[in-house]
C-alpha cells in the first residue's frame, strides 16, 4: 500500500498511484530512458497493425476474385442445365408427340467423290449432313439471342432424327480427332445437328454403252422408324440445300450435274415415309478406253491386212502373223471383261471387239483359201504335165486354166488345135484363154462354158482373191467405224 510521505508497502499490489510516484522518484535519465523505449514500441506496434490491415485487403481482394470467377462458372453450369432442362423432359418422344408430323430440313455438303466401282456397281461418297428441326423442350430465354453449341455427347441425351441411307453398303461418322458431330441449340427452340459421312451406296449402272455411256447414281435419305404423319422430311432450300465443293474429280468420269428430288415410298408393313434422294450425273473419259482398247483393237485388225501383200508361197509369214494378230485379240478382249462385271448384255465395246476379232480371223481364212487354191492349181498343173509331157507352145504356167472336167478326147483336140495354131512368143501369155467347147453343144451349154471360164481366170490368176482382199477389207472395216461412232457417240 502506499503511504504518506511517498513509499509503498512490500507486498502490495501494484497501483498507478504506486508505479506514478515511483517514477517521480527515479532519476532525469531513466525517466528519458523510458520515454524513449515507450515511443518506439509504440510506433512498432502501429506498423505491425498496418501491415496485417494491408494483408488482409489483400487476401480478401484474391478471394473475392476467386470466388467471383468460380460462382460465375457455378453459375453458367447451373444455368446450362437450367436452360436446356434435359432431366425435366422425356426426350425419347418426338417433339410435340401426338400432334402434327415434326417438320425436318435437310441439307447436304458433298466433300468428295471417292471413287466409283462399275464390278461392284457402288460409289464412295463423303458428305455434310445437316438436320433442321425446332424442339420446343430445349428453348431457353437469352438477351443475346445467342445460340449454344455442343459436341457429340449431348445427342445421346435429347432427340434427334434417326435418319438412314437406304441402298447403302458401309457408312460411318468420322472419329479423328472426336466424333465428328455438332449440335447447335437457339433460344427459341431450334436445333441444328451436323455430322460428317462417308457413305458406300449401291448404284444400278447400264453399261449397254460402255465405254460411251453415262450413269445417274442416287444417294438416297429416310427416316427408319418415323412414317410421313410423324416426321416430314424435306429439303431445306430446294435445289440449294445440295453443295458440292468444285474440286471434285474423277479420274474416269466427268461430273455433269447434281441434283435434289423427294417423294414418298411406300412398305407394305409400315406405311408411307418421305424419301430424299441426291442425283448426280457421270459421263464417262472416253481418251483411256481409245488408248488401251480401241487402238489396239484397230491397229492389230490393220497388221492383219499385211499378209496381203505378203507373197502366198510364204507360208510360215503369213500364218505367225494371223495367228499373232488373232491371239492379241483373245488378249484384249479378255483384259476388257476381266474389269467389268458379268451382264448377260452386249457392251457396245464388245461390239467393236468382236467386230474387229471377225476382221482379223477373216484374214486368216483367206489366207487358208489361198494356200487351197494355190495347191489345187499346182496339183492339177502337175497331172497335166503328166498327161502332156510337150504342150508345144502353151507355157506352163497356163497349162493350170483347166478345172479338172475335161476328157481325154478333149484334151486330144486340144493339143491338136494348139499344133495347128502356133502363139507367136511375142504376145502376152497372160491374156491366154482356152475355150473347151463342142460343135454340138446347145446354148445352156455355152452359158455354162461361159461361167466355167470366168472361173478357170480367177483360179488362174490365185492371187487375185490378195487383190480383190486390199480393197474390201479396209471399205468394209472403215464403213463400220462410221456406223459405230455415229451411233454410240
Amino acid at each position: 500500500m502506499f503511504k504518506p510521505g511517498g513509499t509503498c508497502t512490500t507486498g502490495g499490489d501494484w497501483s498507478a498511484e504506486c508505479l506514478t510516484a515511483i517514477f517521480y522518484e527515479m532519476p532525469y535519465f531513466a525517466k528519458l530512458f523510458l520515454l524513449i523505449l515507450y515511443l518506439v514500441l509504440l510506433v512498432e506496434s502501429r506498423k505491425h497493425r498496418r501491415r496485417r490491415w494491408t494483408s488482409q485487403v489483400e487476401v480478401q481482394k484474391a478471394s473475392h476474385i476467386y470466388k467471383k470467377n468460380h460462382d460465375l462458372t457455378k453459375t453458367w453450369k447451373g444455368k446450362m442445365e437450367q436452360l436446356l432442362r434435359v432431366d425435366d423432359h422425356d426426350f425419347i418422344m418426338r417433339p410435340a408427340f401426338g400432334g402434327p408430323a415434326i417438320p425436318v430440313g435437310v441439307d447436304v455438303q458433298v466433300e468428295s467423290l471417292d471413287s466409283i466401282s462399275e464390278v461392284d456397281m457402288d460409289f464412295t461418297m463423303t458428305l455434310y449432313l445437316r438436320h433442321y428441326w425446332k424442339d420446343e423442350r430445349l428453348s431457353f430465354p437469352s438477351t443475346t439471342n445467342k445460340s449454344m453449341t455442343f459436341d457429340g455427347r449431348l445427342v445421346n441425351k435429347i432427340w434427334v432424327p434417326d435418319v438412314f441411307f437406304v441402298h447403302s453398303k458401309r457408312s460411318f461418322i468420322h472419329d479423328t480427332t472426336t466424333d465428328n458431330i455438332m449440335l447447335r441449340v437457339f433460344p427459341d427452340g431450334q436445333v441444328l445437328y451436323s455430322m460428317r459421312i462417308t457413305v458406300t451406296a449401291m448404284c444400278n449402272m447400264d453399261f449397254s454403252c460402255f465405254p460411251l455411256d453415262s450413269q445417274t447414281c442416287s444417294l438416297e435419305l429416310e427416316s427408319y422408324a418415323y412414317t410421313d404423319e410423324d416426321l416430314m422430311l424435306y429439303w431445306k432450300n430446294g435445289n440449294e440445300s445440295l453443295k458440292t465443293d468444285e474440286k471434285i474429280s474423277l479420274s474416269q468420269f466427268l461430273i455433269q450435274k447434281f441434283h435434289t428430288t423427294s417423294r414418298l415410298a411406300f412398305y407394305s408393313s409400315t406405311g408411307w415415309y418421305n424419301r430424299l434422294y441426291i442425283n448426280f450425273t457421270l459421263r464417262r473419259h472416253i481418251f483411256f478406253f481409245l488408248l488401251q482398247t480401241y487402238f489396239p483393237a484397230t491397229l492389230m485388225v490393220m497388221l492383219s491386212w499385211v499378209s496381203f501383200w505378203i507373197d502366198r508361197r510364204a507360208v510360215p509369214a503369213r500364218v505367225s502373223l494371223g495367228i499373232t494378230t488373232v491371239l492379241t485379240m483373245s488378249t484384249i478382249i479378255t483384259g476388257v471383261n476381266a474389269s467389268m462385271p458379268r451382264v448377260s448384255y452386249i457392251k457396245a465395246v464388245d461390239i467393236y471387239l468382236w467386230v474387229s476379232f471377225v476382221f482379223v480371223f477373216l484374214s486368216v481364212l483367206e489366207y487358208a483359201a489361198v494356200n487351197y487354191l494355190t495347191t489345187v492349181q499346182e496339183r492339177k498343173k502337175r497331172k497335166l504335165q503328166e498327161r502332156f509331157p510337150c504342150t508345144c507352145g502353151i507355157p506352163h504356167s497356163k497349162t493350170m486354166m483347166l478345172d479338172g472336167n475335161y476328157s481325154e478326147s478333149d484334151a486330144n483336140s486340144l493339143a491338136g488345135s494348139t499344133r495347128s495354131q502356133m502363139v507367136p512368143e511375142e504376145e502376152k501369155q497372160e491374156k491366154m484363154v482356152v475355150h473347151l467347147t463342142m460343135s454340138n453343144e446347145s446354148n445352156s451349154s455355152r452359158k455354162r462354158g461361159l461361167k466355167g471360164h470366168m472361173g478357170l481366170r480367177i483360179i488362174q490368176n490365185a492371187h487375185a482373191i490378195d487383190k480383190y482382199s486390199r480393197l474390201i477389207f479396209p471399205g468394209t472395216y472403215i464403213f463400220f467405224n462410221l456406223i459405230y461412232w455415229s451411233v454410240f457417240s
